[in-house]
């Protein structure tokens, strides 16, 4: 029974990480599917031939340790992260900090960027006085910077363009919420960050390691099928912040 249950874990893996990949996520983490894939099948082999069965009991308790602690991290980061899947941060915030996310070639905003641009422009319309950081450097795979796309985005959208500050040297999370601090005019002022919703706990986490006090989550929205990746690849995040102290 338990090679039959890794053995459809694996192919189930494997057909995930496909779909995505098909689907153009914007990113090579669908690649993870396929050894999370490997590993499964590999797994459900050693069950099925009686190699786990010959294992002596200090490989077999290695083994068992490794699985239950993955899966510990997982169940850990996943709860994490529902935690703030429904952030819809504070009214009347000085500023958002809105981060960037891939940029198709013809110059539109990826789907994960335009939930998150979105969300935004429907804080600003509800709040007059709040200023907007749309923060993302220019990628290998994109047209031009993340920053120069939200904005124009945002323009289209009915949102003052005296209202959009532009960062466009950030390339990753950490970098986003420190160059936009040094565009704000206190670290102190209140601070909203706009990102999907799998992807909030981190940034406010984040945001806060890095000093600014007074900054809440508000999540957008994020497409239920690449939902299982994202959540994998940010509970790599989250432990990656947490080793190298960004949390």
């Amino acid at each position: 029974m338990a090679s039959i249950v890794f053995a459809v874990l694996g192919c189930a893996s494997i057909a995930y990480g496909v779909a995505v990949m098909s689907l153009h996520s914007g990113t090579p983490f669908f690649a993870v599917w396929y050894a999370l894939g490997a590993v499964f099948l590999l797994i459900a082999w050693a069950v099925h031939a009686g190699a786990w069965s010959s294992l002596p009991i200090a490989g077999k308790g290695i083994g068992v340790a490794m699985l239950a602690g993955a899966c510990a991290i997982v169940a850990v980061t996943g709860g994490l992260m529902l935690s703030q899947f429904n952030a819809q941060g504070k009214p009347g915030l000085d500023y958002l900090i809105v981060l960037g996310a891939q940029v198709h070639g013809d110059h539109t905003p990826s789907s994960v960027l335009q939930y998150r641009l979105d969300a935004a422009a429907a804080y600003l319309d509800e709040n007059p006085d709040t200023l907007c950081i749309v923060t993302g450097a220019q990628g290998p795979n994109e047209p031009i910077a993340e920053a120069d796309c939200m904005a124009a985005y945002l323009e289209q959208h009915g949102v003052d363009p005296t209202r959009i500050i532009r960062e466009d040297r950030a390339t990753n999370t950490v970098q986003n919420i420190a160059y936009s601090r040094e565009l704000m005019s206190s670290p102190a002022a209140s601070v909203g960050i706009v990102t999907n919703d799998f992807h909030v706990y981190r940034a406010v986490k984040i945001a806060q390691k890095a000093g600014l006090g007074n900054a809440c989550g508000i999540a957008a929205y994020s497409t239920p099928f690449f939902l299982p990746n994202n959540m994998l690849r940010e509970a790599m995040g989250i432990v990656k912040d947490a080793l190298t102290g960004n949390l």
